[in-house]
């Protein structure tokens, strides 16, 4: 029936769960082949997110914006609209960044968005804080759903606006009336809200877990809000969203305030966890965004640009790299012999200049340097093209004013074992010190091993052992934060032995299935 529900309506078509909210139970289909498999992924995840498998289907549309309307309403019969938010670029069907007002909004539709928003809520006798959803395209706009609390984005209507919604709350639920009417309530300057999130852009917004080991953020002010419930040296687990932290800026109009939000960003440095930070600087400063041009499909439009591999490291970067591993493994001299050799971190050499080479591995590429400690606690630093002289100065907050070629960046450098991570001004680094003298295992990758792409539950086990499949077809089904995940053969073959079970809970690269694909079976 909900098939041909859909033939009916017309492809592309969203299966969406009634008792749904925040892009759980949603899935686009785009031609009648895929439904089948779409409305039992989405199914999947309404009865583990919400208990009801119920779901409807609507059309789709292409190009659309996800506009917002904050409404307010007290037991005494008032209704007022506090304007607009633009919610429009969102991955899998969640929000990414939140602004208010909406771009090109016109005092036209703003009255008639609100004025829809407010019969929305007056039909139903609504009392308290809500918001009312919309897709718009082109000059239309069609009612979504009614969301009855307050949402994460709030605060971007706080700022426009200069009330206070939590206290409006706690003034309705007091029985007290609306403290403003329609007309009192003013639009003033402009908001934008990103969520940092904790997941992996690159592979299809991956959520991962893992601990906070370092997190500062930027001194909040008049015009930055900033709001998180983690802290530094906090683990971030599958059992709850991959939110981090929602960073508002706010200014005089969209510019300055998308100019202050990328400032903010800039400047928050966590490690130990893989974040959307770098998405989130690369949209802010994207052409696209800047003109306001954003819908639902900005991120995936745009994917080439906003998830390209980061620049590699500058020298000044790799400088302050190696100084960190030169720092931390500088012999402590003896009081008693303050003038021993074996207190010198110069790598003195009885013939020869003294030098340190370092290996430092940045995903698939290895920077080879080599260092010259000086007794002043200058390094010369040879580079593949070619030779700089670098010193490192310690400031008052910890960071490091790193100089060599004549500029001097401001970083920090933290070490954790053969780790060492480098922030500075929109800049992120992570490095693994390659020892050289320890054996490589020299293994390679087991072809026929299918492993968990994040930590997880598995909801569902499609194979039995000894089942032969073609690529492409579903072996396991894993969830992480609410989030399901189809696991598919990496090609045909067979598999030999299934090594974990519906409910498992599973670490991210754990062996799921023993898979051997056909061209290395045995014949």
């Amino acid at each position: 029936l909900l098939a041909a529900r859909a033939d009916e309506i017309g492809y592309p078509v969203l299966i969406k769960a009634v008792a749904g909210g925040g892009g759980k139970g949603m899935r686009i289909v785009g031609r009648a082949a895929e439904f089948a498999d779409a409305l039992a992924l989405a199914q999947g995840e309404a009865r583990a997110a919400f208990g009801d498998v119920t779901v409807l289907i609507e059309k789709y549309l292409t190009r659309p914006r996800h506009i917002e309307i904050q409404v307010f309403a007290d037991g005494q019969g008032n209704v007022v609209h506090l304007f607009e938010r633009d919610c429009s670029l969102q991955r899998r069907h969640q929000k990414v960044i939140e602004e208010a007002p909406a771009p090109f909004m016109t005092d036209e539709r703003r009255a008639s968005m609100g004025e829809a928003a407010c019969a929305a809520a007056r039909a139903i006798d609504y009392v308290g804080a809500g918001t009312v959803e919309f897709i718009a395209e082109g000059d239309d706009f069609y009612f979504m759903e009614m969301n009855t609390r307050l949402q994460v984005e709030h605060p971007v209507t706080e700022a426009i606006t200069g009330q206070d919604l939590v206290a409006w709350q706690f003034r309705v639920a007091a029985g007290e009336a609306l403290p403003l009417d329609q007309d009192s309530i003013r639009l003033c300057g402009h908001a934008i809200e990103a969520r940092l999130y904790a997941e992996d852009p690159a592979r299809d917004y991956a959520p991962a877990t893992g601990t906070l080991r370092h997190l500062r953020w930027p001194d909040a002010g008049s015009f930055l809000r900033i709001e998180t419930g983690v802290a530094e040296g906090d683990a971030i687990s599958v059992f709850y969203d991959p939110m981090i932290a929602k960073v508002v800026a706010a200014g005089a109009d969209r510019e300055q305030a998308a100019a202050r939000l990328a400032d903010a960003l800039d400047r928050i440095e966590i490690d130990g966890v893989t974040t959307n930070l770098a998405l989130l600087r690369r949209v802010l400063r994207h052409d696209g965004f800047r003109r306001g041009e954003v819908d639902t499909g900005f991120l995936l439009r745009h994917a080439e640009d906003l998830l390209a591999p980061a620049a590699p490291a500058s020298r000044a970067v790799l400088a302050a790299a190696v100084h960190a591993v030169l720092a931390a493994e500088a012999p402590c001299a003896d009081p008693a012999d303050p003038h021993s050799p074996w207190a010198l971190a110069t790598a003195w050499r009885l013939n020869g200049d003294g030098y340190q080479d370092f290996e430092l591995r940045q995903g698939e590429t290895v920077h080879r340097l080599r260092a010259h400690p000086r007794m002043d606690g200058t390094f010369g630093l040879d580079f593949p093209d070619g030779s700089a002289e670098v010193s490192v100065r310690e400031a008052a907050d910890g960071t490091a004013l790193v100089s060599l070629d004549g500029v001097t960046l401001r970083l920090r450098t933290r070490r954790d074992g053969e780790t060492i991570a480098v922030h500075g001004a929109g800049i992120d680094h992570r490095f693994t010190l390659i020892d050289r003298l320890a054996a490589s295992s020299g293994a390679d990758a087991d072809l026929g091993r299918v492993a968990a792409p994040m930590p997880g539950r598995v909801v569902e086990v499609v194979v039995d052992a000894g089942a032969r499949v073609a690529k492409g077809d579903l072996l396991v089904t894993v969830e992480a934060m609410k989030v399901q995940f189809r696991i598919t053969a990496p090609a045909d073959g067979i598999v030999d032995a299934l090594r974990c079970a519906a409910g498992d809970l599973v670490e991210e690269g754990a062996e799921l299935v023993a898979f051997t694909p056909d061209e290395t079976a045995p014949s």
